[in-house]
This record gives structure tokens, C-alpha cells and sequence, in this order.
């Protein structure tokens, strides 16, 4: 029988091993046991997040880095064609205010001669008669060329924002000039005075010509077409995207 284990005194050691090179040789097993578990525990536990993740239904947090963003409207210069095509129709309604100007500062001196003209259709009225109709005349010629320059200028600003078929319209308002130049050419425009009306009048009408020609060619077009000028890129990552 083996002898009962007697307690250890204060100050004694405790006995040696019986085996100390079976301890030795168990030892790296041990560690390799240990390392096997905390390997298996770490993995259990990716699983186990992993399947809470996916039970859960929550994404895990995107990245912002290199993410393309939201389209933003940007001011870009316009191609060289429409700053042509602006030149063009500024200078022309600059021709046309001048040539309403000019009609005005030369009212008084025309009407005895638009008077003559009344004259010379009927000749048996009153000599009031001529003067208040060619009164009439001369604003039924004033009148249209100011609404044409107010008109223009209208359409420049619908033309700038780019609004469909503005086009169409200069286009008519360009007809409706070249009316006005033709009645103002027939009515005011003639005589000593009336020459240099009908030369500043004429340009104006071959300064919207060349605009709306301008403003027709297909770079001109695509810039319309565009209505808005987008900008598209990556996303900048922020401050706080690695936290």
C-alpha cells in the first residue's frame, strides 16, 4: 500500500519530476494543441459573426474611396461658335437701337416728305389730312423696329439657357426685320436723310443673318442639344473614411 500523502512542511521543496524527459517531449505538444485551439476558436468566431452578418441582413460598411459621384451642374464657356453667334446678334441689336435712334432725331425733318407721299396717292384732302397720316406712317415704321430690338433681345436670353427651338423664333423675328427694313425703305428711309437709316438698318438686318447662321452650325447645335454641362468623377475619400 502506498504510504498516505503527509502535508509539506513550511519550507520544503517540492520532489522532482519522475520524468522529466517525457515532460520535455509532451511540452512542444502542448503549445501545438493550444495553438490549434486558439486557431479554431478565432475562426469560430469569424463564423460566427459572419452568420449573425448574413441572419441580420446588415451590409457591411462600403467603401467611399474611388466611389463615382453624383452628376453636378458645372458653368463651362460656351463653344467659340455661340460666343461668335452673341457677337454677332449683340452687334446687330446695337445696329438696330442706333437705327432707332437715328429714325427718331429725323422725325420733324421726314414727315413734309412722307406728307408728299400721302399727296401724291390723293391729292383732294386737307392739308391736316396729309399731316396727320404721314404722323401715322412714320410710327407704324418706328413702332415695329423698336418691338423687333425688345423681341431680339428677349430670344438671346432663351437662346443663353438653352430652350428648345429658340432657333425658330430668330429665325422669324429675322423676317419680321427684313419687313420693317422694307416698309422703313419706303416710308422714312429715302432722301438725304433717310440714306444712312437705310444703311444702319441694312446691317442690322446682315448682323442677325450671320447669327443665326452662326448659332445653326452643328457644334452650335450639340452645345443646345446639351441643355446642361455635367461634371462626373470619383468621390474624394473624407476624413473620417478609415475610421
Amino acid at each position: 500500500m502506498r504510504s498516505p500523502l503527509k502535508p509539506r512542511r513550511a519550507g520544503e521543496q517540492s520532489p522532482p519530476p519522475e520524468n522529466p524527459a517525457a515532460d520535455a517531449a509532451a511540452a512542444p505538444v502542448q503549445e501545438h494543441v493550444t495553438s490549434d485551439t486558439g486557431t479554431s476558436l478565432e475562426h469560430l468566431r469569424a463564423s460566427s459573426g459572419a452568420d449573425a452578418t448574413g441572419a441580420t441582413g446588415m451590409p457591411q460598411r462600403p467603401s467611399l474611396a474611388d466611389k463615382e459621384a453624383p452628376p453636378v451642374l458645372v458653368k463651362v464657356r460656351p463653344p467659340f461658335l455661340i460666343a461668335v453667334s452673341r457677337i454677332l446678334w449683340i452687334a446687330s441689336l446695337a445696329a438696330g437701337a442706333a437705327g432707332v435712334i437715328y429714325m427718331f432725331v429725323i422725325r420733324q425733318a421726314q414727315l413734309p416728305a412722307i406728307a408728299d407721299l400721302v399727296r401724291a396717292v390723293d391729292g383732294t384732302r386737307q392739308e391736316a389730312t396729309y399731316t396727320t397720316a404721314a404722323d401715322i406712317l412714320f410710327w407704324t415704321v418706328f413702332t415695329p423696329a423698336v418691338v423687333v430690338i425688345l423681341l431680339q433681345i428677349m430670344l438671346q436670353v432663351s437662346f443663353a439657357a438653352r430652350r428648345p427651338n429658340v432657333r425658330w423664333w430668330q429665325f422669324g423675328s429675322l423676317m419680321f426685320s427684313g419687313g420693317v427694313f422694307l416698309l422703313a425703305r419706303e416710308i422714312v428711309a429715302f432722301g438725304e436723310r433717310g440714306a444712312p437709316l437705310e444703311q444702319i438698318l441694312l446691317v442690322q438686318l446682315a448682323l442677325a443673318t450671320l447669327g443665326l447662321l452662326v448659332s445653326a452650325l452643328p457644334p452650335a447645335l450639340a452645345w443646345t442639344a446639351r441643355k446642361h454641362d455635367i461634371r462626373r468623377g470619383p468621390v474624394a475619400p473624407s476624413a473620417g473614411a478609415g475610421i
